[in-house]
This record gives structure tokens, C-alpha cells and sequence, in this order.
């Protein structure tokens, strides 16, 4: 009753000196000075137990005027947890669990390790054996938490820190009595370089504490980033000591200014000089778009975000369902509904000006009905939980289904006790909560086993800070780390256009993107991330940016000239319809004709001197040869096939050997004639017998033995070249064996030579009819054409090369044609009277007049 006394005038005594400094009642704190930004405030809830439904005296807690939004949210979630488990008939039921606060937003004692009077913030601290709480719950500061454990684990009573995870905290030889309700963040590694290669971005820099914590981090980070191609520009590690941060603070500073990446990751505990050191560095001009964790989205005294950036922060926070009736429990919450609360009325007063009659302090005036609503939903954190809150939420309703599962247990005890004093096993209800497995009203399944827990979602939220007191935090997709890799990360289609015109202001890359046409290749000495830019190899493709290596096109595909597209080939022939195949096809027929003409002559005038002096046998034959030297150049004129293709060759082969060695035994018949003065020597038997006849069947089977030797060992074939010409697929006539082609062709040249150097000798014979010239001259032209026709042959492509091939056949054929017959032709048709015994006689007579 004394304390109970004390407490009362210790009270009155404040509101009175209040009620003498300011007749309205607090001191009014200007807006400028209440500006503290997301202070973090260490807050421990005290958890007791009470039979029957005992409805919590809101803010009835140690006030500090220092007290954050931040730490305000998380009280009304502690708040919320509590109403909703008091009124569930289901869990606990008649019994009611009561929270007792103490927060204060004053700075850590690093030398005394606590900030608060031990007396004031540890549960249970008495001195007598007496039990009050059950079990605590603390938030957000980690070390505070390990300064108070030996306390509280001296009064017996268990902890749960409702927090960012501490791996330090996990120990269970040093803390046995702490329990984390937050998860590892085991996949926030993947998850933040599935968002940079999301944005193309393959540059960045980290920035981590010094501690385990954050070397394992950054570990596991560079991991990720080479598997997927992302590498490090540069790499700050804060010491976790402040005297060490600052004295690299300048260095670290120099370092991430001339760093060229634009996007800046950051991990590590907030409370220890890393904080400062970003506040320090944002402070002088470094902007950056930030990647970080929940913890880090935090308001500064100046009123704009921590990780400030006028192109946007990322935060990753673990995804957490929608508290169903937060929102509204928030708006109901009012000092109307609670006017008898001294405290509650001196927070209202606090943040919302509220008017106070001067007479009464406890009853305030023209507070608006959604006064909280509007100022929680002006914050950056709006109606939503933050980590903390959800851990906090959660860690009331473990709790309460850890204690009805006891009770459950040991139901005949408490029967027999019914209406005494509760008093409770704080070490049993820790054993069970934390093996415990429940789903909060959320529908969220809540595993409080360690090592079942799976830390695989991730909400992803971006920052947008215009200036101070304005700002913009929005979803904009979701990491989940059990899906399949390709569709672990989610971003909302809403924010696509923003995404890109980010990705196109901001490139965080080392080098700029290869574009399609070209491909990447690495320095030396270099990053794999920092590259120059080559074109594509002849008849290769790049149709994406940043290829590694260029796509040859297929067989029947080229590339076109940007080396982004492959394009179907052409097929090219020498066809009928082309104008050149229509031209050299004119050429073959017309001479074709003419030869004919020639012959039907030759044939009409058989009994002339002319005809006959000229040995009229071989003439026809190299005239029927002629013909066939013609049309056969057709052959190589159209889509090809086998026969055509094997009738080409032997065709061209056969015809032309006739034709030459007829030329060859016209020309040996013209030498024997002249070289008979003698009547009954052995030449005028060869002349008489029709000896130089046999030397064209003798050549014509030479030629057909190494046609029948070629055509047996490797014909001719057809082929399509999709390499000779570019952007063309050539169908032409393959000489399979190029060793037969030019067995053929040289036997073919060695009768041409033979014809040709006979011919030669015997240019100077007498005679009016003689055709020994006419002979030298025809086989002067046709080894002309052939020896021209190899080099320019090798040289050419495509249905040129055909072409090439079917006028050498003209031209020679043409040659032969023209100079052997067209003078006698011009005789027989033109000048009648030469042709005539008479005239044959007279030059004749003088050339024996002479011998």
C-alpha cells in the first residue's frame, strides 16, 4: 500500500510541475526539435498472466518523449496480439496475458552496457524469491539484449528477442535463454542478385560490417555474383569498433567516389558505426541506388530516409501476410475511449497538439477521430508491419499457444488450483514454444523450430525520398527462393516502365553492352564484367546484347551485313531464264545452225576441187564433231542433274578429242600429200590406204578409256557450294574426281598441241587448196581459249564460273568453225569460179615448174 502511495505522489508531483512550467498542462516541443527521425528505441514487454479477461491499460508505460513512430508502431502490434488473444475463447480461455513496457529512446551506454536503472527494466529484479513474469520480449536492439541476459537469466525468466537476426544471439551455450523469432537470412544473398541481373546490372559495390555476420555475408554474396556473372567494384568493410571506423572513414570515402558502380549493397548491424558512416557519406554528395534490409529503412533527424537517394532504394523485408484488423484497431484507438489515461493523454498531446483545458490534464479537446490513422499513414512506413512488429506479433501469439499447450498437459493441476494465484513454469512453457508450429490469424504458418525454419520469401520494396517529410515506399515484387531458378523472383508488371527508365538513366556496368552484331571479349587483367566489343566472324550472328559468342548460321543461311540476322541463301544456276544463260543458249543454237548450214554446203558440193582437195571424209566428221561441240555447252545450261551432269563432262571430253584429232589427220594427210614425189613408196600406201583416218578412232578411244577410268573411280555429281558465293547456295555439276577432269582435259590439249605444231610445220606447203594455215591459225585460237580458260576458270564463282566454262566451248568450237570453213564456204557460195579444176591446175603447174 506504501509503494502504492509513493507511486501516486511521485505522479502528482510531476503533473504539477508541469501543470507550473506550462499552464497548458506539458511542455509543447517544437516541431523542429521533435523532428527525431527513427531513433531506435529499445522497448522489453513484460508478459504476466492473470485469470479472467483483463482488458491492458494502453500507454499506462514509462513514457520517454523520445519515443519514435517506429517504436509507437510496434507497441500498438504487441497491443493488438494481446486484445485479439484476451478475447479468443479458444486460446487460454479465463486466462489473460498482460504486458508491462519499458522503453526508452535515449542513446546505448556502451560502458555500461544498459541504458535504463537495472532496478526499472529487469523483470522480476526483487529482493525476495517473488515471481511476477512469465517471459519477456525485446526489440530491436540486439546488444542491449545480451547486456540484460545474465539478468534475466538470473531471474529465471526466458527471452524472446523479436529483432533483426544476430547470429550472436543464436549461441545457445552462452544465450540458452534467448530465442530469435526472426529467421536466418539464408537466401538474401541470391535474392539481391536475382534483383541486379533483373535491372541487367552487372557493377555494384558492397558495403558490410566487419563482424561474422557480415564477412559470411559478403561470402556468400560473391558466390552468387559468379554464378551469375556480376562482379565486385569495390568491396567496404566498416569496423565494428567506432574508433577504427572513423579513422578509415575518409579512405572508405575515396573509394566508393571513385568507384564507377551505381548501385551500392549494403549489410551489416545498423547499430554499430555503419549507420554513421553512411549518414557521413550520403552527407557529402554520394548518391547511389541502395540495396538493402529492412532494418536500414529508417527516417533521420532531418526528416528524409537513411540510405538516401534521389534514384531510389531498394529493401528487402520478409515477406509477411496483411494483419487483418491492425488497421482498424489503429483508428479505434483514440484518447476519447481512454480519457482516464494520464500517459495516453500526454502522447496524443505529443504528436497531435491536441487542445487542453487548463484544469484538467487528462481531458483533451479538438483531437481529430483519425488523428493516428493520418499521421502513421504520413510516415514512409504507412499502415504496414514492419519485421520487428510482425515478430513481435507473432512472439505474443507463441507464447499464448506455448501456455495453453501446458496447460493442456497438466490439465488436472490447474483444475485443482482453480481460482489461486497463477504461477507458471517459465522454463516448460519455453521448451514447448520453441518446438512449437501454429498459424496466426494471418493465415501464416509460424514454425518456431530452428531448424525447420526456412528463410526463402522476400517482399521487395522500393524508396523513393523527393525531400524532406516526403517520400514514396512501394511494393514492387516478391523473392521466393523454393521456386524453381528463372522464377524465384517476381516483379509487378506495373512498375516495368519505371524499372526500365531506371536501368537506362543508372547502368550500373562496367563496360557498355554489346549490341547485337557484336560479341563480348574479356581484358587481361580484367574483370570478366569489363570487356570490349568485336564484330561477328564472317557468317555469324549475335541477336542478343552482351553475347558471349556469335551464332554461326546454318548451311543454307548467311548472315546479312549489321551480323544480327541469318538470311535464307539464293540458289543460283545458269538458267534458261537468266539473260546471261539465254545469251550463251542463243550462241549454242545459232552455231549449232551455222554448222549445219556448213555441212548441208559441204555435203551439195562433195564433187568440187575444193571439197575434195580438203578430204572430204574429215571434213564432214569434224563438222559433225562441231555440232556436238555445240549443244553440248546446253548441257551446262538449267538445274543440273546426275545424267546431265555425267553427260556434261563426257559429252564436252569425247566431242572435243573428235574434233581435235580430226584437225590432227587432216593436217598428217596435207604432210603425206606433199611429201609422195616418188610413186610406190611406203607414204603413198599410207595416203592411199586412209592410214591418218585411224588416228581419230585411235585418240577417241584413248579419251573414252579415261572418260569410262573417271566415270568408275568418281563421276561427276551434282552439288550444292553454300561457300563459294556469299548469301547464294551454287547448284553446279561436281567433277568428283578433279584429277580425272584434268587427265581428260590435258589428253584433250595434248591432241590440240599435236594438231597445232603439225599444222605449223606444214603452213608453207604450195597449193591453191591447201589448208595447213587455216589449220595453224584454228589451232592457234583454240589452245588460246583453253589456256586462258584455266586461270579465268579458278578465278571466277557461282554460275559465272559455268559461264566461263560454256564459252570457252563456244569460243573454240566457234574458232574451228569459222577459220577452217568459213574461207572455203566464201568460195563455194561466193566465188563459184574458183572453185574449178582449172584454177586448181594453174598454181600447180607453175609450183612444178619451179621444182
Amino acid at each position: 500500500m506504501f509503494s502504492l502511495i509513493s507511486v501516486f505522489w511521485f505522479m502528482k508531483i510531476n503533473f504539477i510541475f508541469c501543470h507550473l512550467s506550462d499552464p497548458r498542462c506539458f511542455w509543447r516541443i517544437k516541431e523542429t526539435e521533435n523532428d527525431l527521425g527513427d531513433k531506435e528505441t529499445f522497448c522489453l514487454f513484460s508478459i504476466s498472466t492473470k485469470q479472467g479477461y483483463v482488458k491492458n491499460d494502453y500507454f499506462s508505460w514509462n513514457l520517454d518523449k523520445q519515443v519514435t513512430p517506429k517504436t509507437n508502431h510496434l507497441i500498438f502490434s504487441v497491443y493488438l496480439a494481446l486484445e485479439e488473444v484476451n478475447k479468443n475463447c479458444h486460446i487460454l480461455p479465463n486466462i489473460s496475458l498482460l504486458v508491462n513496457i519499458e522503453c526508452n529512446g535515449r542513446k546505448y551506454d556502451e560502458k555500461t552496457g544498459l541504458a535504463l536503472k537495472i532496478e526499472n527494466i529487469i523483470p522480476n529484479y526483487s529482493c525476495t524469491n517473488e515471481r511476477r513474469y512469465l517471459i519477456v520480449l525485446t526489440a530491436p536492439i540486439w546488444a542491449v539484449s545480451t547486456k540484460l541476459g545474465p539478468f534475466l537469466f538470473m531471474s529465471r525468466i526466458p527471452e524472446l528477442y523479436c529483432g533483426h537476426f544476430h547470429p550472436l544471439l543464436s549461441d545457445n551455450e552462452e544465450f540458452p535463454h534467448i530465442y530469435q523469432i526472426s529467421p536466418k537470412d539464408t537466401s538474401l544473398p541470391l535474392a539481391m542478385v536475382s534483383l541486379v541481373v533483373h535491372f541487367r546490372w552487372n557493377w555494384i559495390g558492397v558495403i558490410v560490417t566487419s563482424d561474422d555476420q557480415g564477412i559470411q555475408f559478403l561470402s556468400e554474396l560473391k558466390g552468387e555474383m559468379q554464378k551469375n556473372i556480376v562482379c565486385l567494384s569495390v568491396a567496404i568493410i566498416i569496423q565494428t569498433e567506432m574508433s577504427m571506423a572513423l579513422k578509415e572513414l575518409r579512405m572508405n570515402y575515396k573509394h566508393i567516389s571513385m568507384s564507377s558502380a551505381k548501385v551500392m549493397i549494403v549489410y551489416g548491424d545498423k547499430f554499430s558505426p555503419i549507420k554513421y558512416a553512411l549518414t557521413v557519406w550520403i552527407s557529402q554528395g554520394i548518391l547511389r541506388i541502395w540495396v538493402s534490409v529492412s532494418q536500414f529503412d529508417m527516417i533521420t533527424i532531418l526528416g528524409d530516409f537513411l540510405l538516401y537517394s534521389s534514384t531510389g532504394t531498394f529493401i528487402f523485408s520478409h515477406q509477411q501476410p496483411e494483419i487483418p484488423g491492425f488497421e482498424k484497431f489503429i483508428q479505434t484507438v483514440h484518447p476519447s475511449n481512454y480519457s482516464s489515461e494520464f500517459y495516453f493523454a500526454k502522447l496524443w498531446w505529443t504528436y497531435f497538439r491536441c487542445s487542453l483545458p487548463v484544469s484538467n490534464c487528462k481531458k483533451l479537446k479538438n483531437c481529430p477521430s483519425k488523428t493516428i490513422f493520418t499521421w502513421l499513414f504520413r510516415t514512409p512506413l504507412g499502415m504496414a508491419m514492419s519485421d520487428t512488429c510482425y515478430n513481435s506479433y507473432n512472439a505474443i501469439y507463441a507464447v499464448a499457444h506455448s501456455l495453453h499447450e501446458m496447460l493442456l498437459q497438466e490439465v488436472d493441476t490447474w483444475s485443482k488450483n482453480a481460482g489461486k494465484e497463477l504461477e507458471f513454469d517459465s522454463w516448460k512453457m519455453f521448451s514447448i514454444l520453441k518446438s512449437l508450429k501454429f498459424v496466426n490469424p494471418a493465415g501464416d504458418l509460424v514454425n518456431m523450430n530452428q531448424n525447420l525454419k526456412q528463410d526463402t520469401e522476400y517482399n521487395i520494396f522500393y524508396i523513393m525520398d523527393f525531400q524532406k517529410d516526403y517520400g514514396l515506399k512501394m511494393k514492387i515484387g516478391r523473392f521466393s527462393g523454393h521456386l524453381p531458378s528463372g522464377q524465384q523472383l517476381y516483379m509487378s508488371k506495373e512498375i516495368m516502365e519505371w524499372a526500365t527508365d531506371i536501368d537506362q538513366i543508372l547502368p550500373s556496368i562496367c563496360s557498355m553492352p554489346c549490341t547485337p552484331g557484336l560479341r563480348k571479349s574479356s581484358q587481361e587483367g580484367k574483370d570478366i564484367c569489363c570487356f570490349v566489343c568485336i564484330p561477328c566472324p564472317e557468317n555469324e550472328i549475335s541477336n542478343m546484347t552482351n553475347m558471349d559468342q556469335c551464332v554461326k548460321c546454318l548451311e543454307d543461311q548467311y548472315a546479312n551485313e549489321d551480323h544480327t540476322l541469318c538470311l535464307q541463301k539464293v540458289v543460283a544456276i545458269l538458267d534458261y531464264r537468266d539473260p546471261l544463260g539465254k545469251a550463251l543458249a542463243g550462241f549454242a543454237l545459232c552455231f549449232s545452225l551455222l554448222t549445219s548450214v556448213v555441212l548441208f554446203v559441204f555435203l551439195k558440193h562433195r564433187d568440187t576441187p575444193i571439197v575434195k582437195a580438203n578430204n572430204q571424209t574429215l571434213s564432214i566428221v569434224l563438222l559433225i564433231s562441231l555440232i556436238f561441240c555445240f549443244i553440248c555447252s546446253l548441257l551446262y545450261i538449267g538445274h543440273p542433274t546426275m545424267v546431265i551432269c555425267i553427260l556434261q563432262q563426257t559429252t564436252f571430253a569425247i566431242a572435243f578429242t573428235v574434233a581435235t584429232s580430226t584437225i590432227l589427220a587432216k593436217t598428217i594427210t596435207v604432210v603425206l600429200a606433199f611429201k609422195i614425189t616418188v610413186p610406190g613408196r611406203r607414204m603413198r600406201w599410207l595416203l592411199v590406204s586412209g592410214a591418218p583416218k585411224y588416228i581419230i578412232l585411235i585418240c577417241t578411244m584413248i579419251q573414252l578409256i579415261l572418260c569410262g577410268i573417271w566415270l568408275g573411280t568418281s563421276p561427276p555429281f551434282v552439288d550444292a557450294d553454300v561457300h563459294m558465293v556469299h548469301g547464294h547456295i551454287i547448284i553446279v555439276c561436281n567433277k568428283g574426281s578433279v584429277m580425272a577432269f584434268y587427265c581428260v582435259l590435258g589428253y584433250m590439249g595434248f591432241v590440240a598441241l599435236a594438231s597445232f605444231t603439225v599444222a605449223f610445220l606444214a603452213r608453207n606447203l604450195p597449193d591453191t587448196f591447201n589448208e595447213a594455215k587455216l589449220l595453224t591459225f584454228s589451232m592457234l585460237v583454240f589452245c588460246s581459249v583453253w589456256i586462258t580458260f584455266i586461270p579465268v576458270y579458278h578465278s571466277t564463282k557461282g554460275k559465272i564460273m559455268v559461264a566461263v566454262e560454256v564459252f570457252s566451248i563456244l569460243a573454240s568450237s566457234a574458232g574451228l568453225l569459222l577459220c577452217i570453213f568459213a574461207p572455203k564456204c566464201y568460195i563455194i557460195l561466193l566465188r563459184p569460179q574458183s572453185n574449178s579444176f582449172h584454177k586448181f591446175r594453174k598454181p600447180h603447174a607453175k609450183a612444178e615448174n619451179k621444182s
